[in-house]
């Protein structure tokens, strides 16, 4: 149930898809927060599955039954394997679904990503669930960052793109739980400025040496109060 301000009164029911590094370290920032979250899984009572869902305060569930009874529906997933596993989650109708994923390959020899300029993987998203409202966030920083905010001296900040501006306020409570400033980037083509975004913190994350353990964060001067 929300509230007048659009904020979700008593915490919301997440479908997190995909256990790997983006899917656990989402559930590890998320304990505590008052959420309901499941891990949507192929295998919900592999032991690790239950040792990584006691840990984080989850509980674990199929894909198809995370999904249906999810408020929100975050896809953690690699970009090979994604367009399978949302076709498999059944009907998300109505349904805020959270785009993590970035359209990764091999191109020219080095990694990029695969559409750009006239498409981006969070419209392609989008068109696979034409009837959800598609946010493209959570593709600009490490797992690291996502699990555990401190010791950054700002909070760092994290951009979405999606067509629904109702579904936008609530990713935006939602970042703001996992730490995150939330900034609205426009409709879900801006998605298209969001994932090379991306490949900016991977290439001096992977490539440059700086390592993972930092993200972007938005500083504002300050209205100089003499004037």
């Amino acid at each position: 149930m929300t509230s007048k301000t659009g904020k979700w009164s008593h915490g919301m029911r997440i479908a997190i898809i995909g256990k790997g590094n983006v899917g656990s370290a989402i559930a590890y920032g998320l304990k505590g927060k008052r959420h309901s979250v499941t891990l949507g899984v192929r295998n919900p009572q592999a032991a690790a599955t239950q040792e990584l869902a006691v840990a984080a305060g989850a509980r674990t569930a199929s894909p198809q039954d995370a999904a249906a009874a999810a408020d929100i529906v975050i896809l953690a997933l690699p970009w090979a394997a994604a367009e399978t596993a949302v076709k498999a989650l059944g009907d998300l109708s109505g349904k805020i679904v959270i785009d993590c994923t970035n359209p990764l390959g091999m191109v020219d020899g080095s990694l990029g990503l695969t559409v750009g300029h006239s498409n981006s993987g969070g419209e392609i998203v989008q068109g696979w669930l034409p009837s959800s409202h598609v946010v493209k966030t959570l593709n600009q920083v490490g797992a690291e960052v996502m699990a555990d905010k401190s010791g950054l001296p700002l909070r760092p900040v994290m951009f979405m793109a999606g067509n629904d501006d109702i579904a936008k306020t609530q990713v935006a409570a939602l970042l703001t739980d996992l730490g995150f400033e939330a900034f609205d980037a426009g409709d879900i083509t801006r998605a298209r400025i969001l994932e090379p975004y991306a490949l900016v913190w991977i290439n001096q994350a992977l490539l440059r040496g700086k390592g993972r353990n930092w993200a972007f964060a938005a500083v504002s001067r300050k209205e100089n109060q003499d004037g």
